[in-house]
């Protein structure tokens, strides 16, 4: 549907750039976002098999949740530059939480694993056999544990092997640490 201006005899295309109004749908908005290019496969096969894909869109601080609404569609192109693709999600928006040009944190749900074992992204460590965590034993001394790395959610990340429920791990000053290092619990934060 095209749209058309008068103005004192001169015609507004909607191709104008100078044109007199820009209307913008509110009800429901887009959101466009991006997600790394290692995502791709699974956003697809979830895709291809009609699943709907829940996307929530957060304030600046991914404190509060502002919206809900349902991914649309995957661009065709990886950005070479920054190794990730561009996704839209549509949202109802009835509350007119969103706005356009609104800077919004979008979060894609591409699967709910249950009884994952999941640790703080800060308690993950690298060394050239892989990712590894410092866990505490009883005697509060740190042991190495070589571990597989699974999904990433915000700060947390599961282990798909390498630690068992329970075990402690080290966030907090691992880079002084090694093998068998004697540690000080802090109390809170």
């Amino acid at each position: 549907m095209g749209l058309r201006l008068v103005d004192a005899g001169n015609i507004v295309n909607a191709a104008d750039t100078g044109g007199l109004v820009i209307i913008t749908q509110l009800q429901p908005i887009t959101v466009i976002f991006t997600i790394p290019e290692d995502s791709i496969p699974a956003v697809l096969e979830r895709l291809g098999r009609g699943v709907r894909l829940p996307v929530e869109a957060y304030d600046r601080e991914q404190r509060r949740k502002l919206a809900e609404g349902a991914l649309l569609t995957i661009d065709n192109q990886v950005d070479p530059t920054t190794g990730t693709v561009r996704l839209k999600a549509q949202f109802p928006n009835t509350d007119n939480r969103l706005f356009p040009s609104q800077f919004v944190n979008a979060r894609l749900l591409i699967e709910t694993r249950r009884g994952a074992t999941v640790v703080p992204t800060a308690a993950i460590q690298q060394s050239p056999r892989g990712s590894f965590v410092y866990v505490l034993r009883p005697d509060r001394t740190v042991g190495v544990h070589q571990v597989g790395v699974g999904v990433t959610d915000g700060d947390d990340v599961s282990i798909e092997k390498g630690l068992q429920v329970g075990e402690q791990v080290v966030v907090e000053g691992a880079e002084r640490l090694r093998d068998g290092a004697a540690i000080a619990l802090r109390n809170g934060p």
